[in-house]
């Protein structure tokens, strides 16, 4: 097998077309690997030469434009979650859940229970109000500070 630059130049493509860092191929004492990372093809094989493929040069990504904070849509004041875990809205698969949207709360009552390396914590209602909106699903993960629920 003999390695042509427009084979090469394929696999090139191939690496770049599929988000691929490296390719390597052999047949018998011939072998090549292709890296992303490095401007030059590397033959593993002594007896076969080494390649240079040119590279384009990186394409720099569009700027990332920040969003404009929106105003806020939500009616009521947010529950917040109060570490990293996993979002329960029930104490069991087959219980009902805590809170429902139009539920009436009142201050200290658990709303849900977010998990937290094999640890179920309780999560507490900081007022008394209405259940107007559950922001996140059931088994869905949380992290610091994400808003749970609102409460008016």
């Amino acid at each position: 097998m003999k390695f042509d630059v427009d084979y090469i130049e394929k696999l090139a493509k191939v690496i770049s077309d599929n988000g691929l860092t490296e390719i390597s191929l052999e047949e018998g004492e011939q072998a090549i690997t292709i890296r992303k990372d490095l401007p030059e093809v590397i033959a593993a094989a002594a007896p076969s030469p080494a390649y240079s493929v040119p590279q384009a040069a990186p394409q720099q990504a569009a700027p990332v434009q920040a969003e404009t904070p929106k105003a806020d849509a939500h009616k009521g004041k947010a529950i917040t979650s109060p570490m990293v875990g996993t979002f329960y809205s029930a104490p069991s698969p087959d219980a009902a859940p805590f809170v429902e949207v139009g539920k009436s709360i009142s201050q200290g009552d658990v709303v849900c229970i977010v998990e937290a390396m094999k640890l179920m914590n309780e999560i507490e209602s900081e007022f008394a109000g209405t259940v107007t909106e559950i922001c996140v699903k059931d088994g869905q993960p949380v992290e610091y500070g994400q808003t749970l629920m609102y409460i008016e």
